[in-house]
């Protein structure tokens, strides 16, 4: 390698990493001299949280599984009666926390966009309220994101949220279980064929021995189309690992 190479992707990186440092000290100081403002309702809320507690109080919650098969083979807009009462396909199970609202979109976006990692920990909370009390789960484990996007973005909001959840239910988070081996086309445009081929092989299980023979809970922040989660688990499955899919938020 010539001793040029690599160096403006190096450079890039490092200046995403000042850019996202700054911006977050900046976000500090803001929250020192200004008070923060529930974005759902205007009143005094802990910047640590967002939302004041009323607003978080009233994101819809669920308590229902959701079958990711029945969702991804689905016409777009049309999956989500027959995902719910689904009774044929136990192994393909998520279960979402909640609806995507206005405040739950407020709370994945400024953990997704806005660097404020303790919203993890709000979400997380969310997530063990709609987790079943069986199975018992031995590992919790991210949907990951490409290397590309994962060097664009600083971080995966999925894990945050996996780690966060990991620690509230007292299961080993494991990094590095499932990688993403190539990039994917973004799914909601996509018809039920297309999401299926766009994600085939996309996911994989390094080392198929961490997931042989466990529960493994595979965490997300929002569901939609259920592809992602879907594929997630063949991935589980081809190691091994029997599967069940979390998610805050359920875009119908």
């Amino acid at each position: 390698m010539s001793p040029g190479t690599g160096l403006p992707g190096a450079f890039a990186a490092g200046a995403g990493r000042i850019a996202r440092y700054l911006a977050c000290r900046g976000r500090d100081l803001e929250a020192f001299a200004l008070p923060q403002r529930c974005p759902g309702c205007g009143a005094p809320a802990d910047p640590r949280r967002l939302l004041c507690a009323s607003c978080l109080e009233r994101i819809p919650r669920l308590s229902v599984p959701l079958c990711v098969r029945c969702l991804v083979r689905a016409p777009a807009g049309s999956g989500a009666e027959r995902a719910a009462a689904c009774a044929a396909h136990p192994d393909h199970q998520a279960w979402p926390a909640c609806l995507y609202d206005e405040r739950a979109a407020a709370l994945i976006h400024a953990l997704k966009y806005g660097e404020r990692p303790p919203l993890a920990g709000v979400l997380a909370g969310l997530l063990e309220r709609a987790l079943p009390p069986v199975p018992r789960f031995d590992l919790v484990v991210e949907v990951p994101l490409h290397a590309a996007r994962l060097r664009e973005r600083g971080y995966n909001q999925a894990t945050l949220l996996a780690q966060a959840l990991a620690e509230r239910i007292g299961v080993p988070w494991l990094a590095g279980a499932l990688v993403r081996a190539r990039p994917t086309r973004p799914q909601a445009r996509l018809g039920p064929a297309a999401r299926r081929a766009n994600l085939a092989g996309a996911f994989r299980a390094p080392r198929p021995g961490w997931l042989e023979g466990r529960n493994v809970l595979v965490v997300d922040d929002v569901l939609t189309t259920g592809a992602t989660l879907e594929a997630c688990f063949e991935a589980v499955r081809s190691a091994g690992g029997r599967p069940t899919g979390a998610a805050v938020a359920w875009a119908q």
